[in-house]
């Protein structure tokens, strides 16, 4: 038995076309501040790195922190 934690930094964009593009960050750093997060997002958009066919990313939603927390359980 066991127990493990799971941290995914989920970043929404508006793009070129108008669709909304979100980049998921899998086991994103602890702690995680807002302004980290909102210099990370203006990277992306500045660096063009995020390839999508909604045209570019133009600007920043929203982000969220999302934290699941998983309990192996022994059934016998």
């Amino acid at each position: 038995m066991g127990m493990a934690d799971q941290r995914v930094l989920e970043m929404s964009f508006n793009t070129q076309l108008g669709k909304t593009q979100r980049i998921k960050v899998y086991d994103a750093k602890n702690p995680l501040s807002g302004a980290e997060v909102a210099t990370a997002m203006d990277n992306i958009i500045a660096k063009n790195i995020s390839a999508s066919t909604g045209g570019n990313l133009t600007n920043k939603i929203d982000a969220r922190l999302v934290t699941t927390e998983t309990t192996e359980l022994n059934p016998v």
